[in-house]
């Protein structure tokens, strides 16, 4: 099974992806992780991205797509994958297309976690009021203005990756706002359609 997770950040793909890996035996494959494992591996994409991101840039997307084409031949990837953090853009999707054309591979489906943002800001809101009152310590991204920047950059960026996949058939709605097990209830009941 070949998933993309699509949401904007707060949303809870992170959550579903654990949740999807435990129940199907595949692996989640986050950009972000990828990049930090490629560098400390000192891998031939590592030491370029490294450059690239001890300047403060973004890594370009040919470099993404290159650590995400090493990836998916790794031997825990060949029962399937999550992809969660990418495409983010509809660059990035064109880019996956045609990576997983020439494996001679789809995607089984995208999943989008559809919520209300504003809904979002009071989530963090709260989860830094319970952190807190936890005593423990609070992520410097983990913030209302933090978020509002994120989520500004998602509809701009990443809304039309939706659309894109929407457009071929791909995309499956869900309830981003349920509650976590009726989340994991409508993804399973979505991808069995």
């Amino acid at each position: 099974m070949r998933l993309i997770l699509l949401g904007p950040p707060g949303a809870g793909k992170g959550t579903q992806a654990a949740r999807l890996v435990e129940s199907y035996g595949i692996v989640q494959l986050s950009t972000g992780d990828m990049l930090r494992a490629a560098v400390a591996a000192g891998t031939e994409l590592g030491k370029k991205a490294k450059v690239i991101m001890d300047a403060g840039n973004l890594v370009p997307d040919e470099l993404v797509i290159g650590l995400i084409d090493e990836r998916m031949d790794a031997p825990d990837a060949k029962k399937g994958f999550i992809l969660d953090g990418f495409p983010r853009t509809l660059a990035q999707a064109q880019a996956l297309d045609a990576l997983l054309d020439k494996k001679g591979l789809k995607l089984d489906a995208v999943i989008e976690l559809v919520v209300d943002q504003n809904a979002l800001l009071q989530r963090v809101e709260s989860r830094i009021k319970q952190t807190l009152a936890a005593g423990g310590k609070v992520r410097a991204d983990d913030n209302p203005e933090s978020l509002k920047t994120r989520l500004e950059a998602y509809r701009e960026q990443t809304a039309p990756v939706s659309q894109y996949y929407a457009g071929k058939g791909e995309l499956r709605q869900v309830d981003g706002m349920a509650a976590i097990d009726d989340v994991s209830r409508q993804i399973t009941a979505a991808l069995a359609a």
